[in-house]
């Protein structure tokens, strides 16, 4: 298999989920650092694939803001992760995606490398970022040739993303060098945390 370059890789950040246990809050557009959350994920994945998208389903124009083409989900009412995944691998001209959410601002800058060259290092069919702890399975990648069966599996009811990943011989990237990659915002305490790492960062 020849080698996986950032011209063959589009990006996608996730940022369709509903924010509800952040009150509903459009969890991109939260400020962290003066910038929406999104924004600082953008930063870091652009560099790193031929094209960024941004998955929402509301906002389209605040996220579009950010210089990306936005796409709502294509299937289903608030699906989840999975379904912002189907809609980005049936847009996309390249022939493998990258998934990483919205709030997880501080991913590495060589992510997509370390992860392209597992996938062939293993002859795995999908690579899913793990911090050494746990798997960080929505910070994935998708060969395109997987849409319809994902697409297959949504419309059946399946909904978990672990439990589709499951179905792919899987190269579990670590990333234990990097402390805090994959650190992300789900309460008030994490927004605060996340500030305070962000900060630091800016600053240095």
């Amino acid at each position: 298999m020849k080698a996986i370059g950032r011209k063959d890789i589009t990006g996608v950040v996730l940022a369709g989920g509903r924010g509800r246990r952040l009150g509903g809050e459009d969890k991109g557009l939260i400020e962290i650092g003066g910038r929406p959350l999104a924004a600082w994920v953008v930063e870091r994945l652009r560099p790193q694939t031929a094209a960024v998208l941004i998955n929402a389903n509301r906002n389209a124009v605040r996220y579009a803001s950010l210089g990306c083409e936005v796409i709502p989900d294509a299937v289903g009412d608030y699906w989840g992760p999975l379904a912002g995944m189907a809609s980005a691998l049936g847009r996309i001209e390249t022939p493998y995606l990258v998934t990483v959410p919205c709030d997880a601002p501080r991913i590495p800058t060589d992510l997509v490398a370390r992860m392209s060259a597992a996938l062939l290092a293993e002859s795995a069919e999908i690579a899913v970022a793990h911090d050494g702890e746990q798997a960080q399975h929505t910070i994935a990648l998708v060969p395109a040739c997987l849409y319809d069966d994902l697409m297959a599996y949504l419309e059946d009811g399946g909904r978990r993303v672990e439990t589709w990943l499951k179905r792919y011989r899987l190269a579990r990237v670590r990333f234990d060098d990097r402390p805090g990659a994959f650190v992300n915002m789900n309460t008030p305490e994490d927004r605060q945390r996340l500030e305070a790492l962000l900060g630091a960062e800016e600053n240095r």
